[in-house]
């Protein structure tokens, strides 16, 4: 027995004649009887009444005209269901993020994606760079939010740029240097700094190193593993710490952020990241949607002072 003789029956059952539904099936109508016959012989029971000019579904008949259109619908559930997964409308999209340098894309992002693909769940991972690249390749996430990586990272995948990131510097609102709303590099040159962990987040110590190159180069006191800690630690009067414009966002009026001034060389590339193997539709939809945040740099921190 096969779907097509499910529809048959359904269709002579609901026409009650097979010769209307032969018409509305598209088929001969002494093929139409063989397979009807064929399917009752198939299943050793009856499933009409037979008249002259009709055909009625007895109480078995009944019974099975139940079963078989929730088996056709169910059948017909699944190909829908599997189109809309092929075209990106349904299943889960895995991103990966940097929440430090994504609190004003990262939303906006999901807001216009979602109206592109309001059944496709995005699930949110937040992970090292080091992290993001390796799942990339692996296939575990579809996208990433991240600095831009060395060209050698960037084997088999496509970057593209949202914003750049101007240089600034974190410090405890009692700080001196609080005072202004720039602070040059060489009066940061004496004082104790804090940073992301070298092992997850290589490419902040590179920044570090170029934001400094020509002057003398603070030490780094501590590493940490999130921004959460790094904060507590700068507020605590551990040190200060090089952060992109725009983390006051994050931070808060916990601490004082000020532009780096004479560190402009040094503004980073922030972008959005997938393999140039993946073609599917809803991970270009969130790229488009991830690209179209692209902004003007943003405001200089206030000076919250003031």
């Amino acid at each position: 027995m096969e779907l097509r003789h499910l529809r048959y029956f359904i269709v002579v059952a609901e026409e009650e004649n097979v010769t209307r539904a032969a018409a509305r099936l598209h088929v001969a109508q002494p093929s139409l009887s063989r397979q009807i016959r064929d399917m009752e012989d198939e299943l050793a029971v009856p499933l009409f009444d037979h008249a002259s000019r009709t055909v009625r579904l007895n109480e078995a008949g009944r019974h099975f005209l139940t079963e078989a259109r929730e088996v056709v619908a169910r059948f017909e559930l699944a190909i829908r269901s599997v189109r809309d997964f092929a075209d990106g409308q349904e299943g889960e999209l895995h991103v990966g993020y940097a929440p430090s340098l994504t609190t004003k894309i990262l939303p906006q992002a999901l807001r216009e994606f979602q109206l592109e693909r309001p059944r496709k769940r995005v699930r949110l991972h937040d992970l090292s760079t080091e992290e993001m690249l390796a799942g990339l390749r692996d296939r575990s996430l579809n996208a990433a939010l991240l600095v831009k990586p060395s060209n050698p990272s960037l084997d088999g995948l496509v970057f593209s740029e949202i914003i750049r990131y101007r240089p600034c510097v974190a410090m405890p609102l009692s700080h001196p240097l609080s005072t202004g709303t720039e602070v040059g590099v060489e009066a940061l040159a004496d004082e104790p700094f804090v940073a992301y962990s070298r092992s997850d987040y290589p490419e902040h110590h590179v920044w570090f190193e170029q934001i400094f190159r020509g002057a003398k180069s603070p030490r780094i006191h501590a590493e940490y593993d999130s921004s959460t800690s790094l904060i507590a630690s700068i507020e605590s009067g551990c040190g200060l710490a090089m952060v992109q414009e725009g983390f006051e966002s994050l931070s808060g009026a916990r601490l004082a952020i000020r532009v780096v001034q004479g560190a402009g060389e040094a503004a980073f590339s922030f972008g959005v990241a997938c393999r140039k193997d993946d073609a599917s539709n809803a991970t270009r939809k969130f790229v488009a949607a991830a690209l179209a945040t692209a902004a003007p740099a943003l405001p200089a921190p206030v000076n919250m002072n003031d």
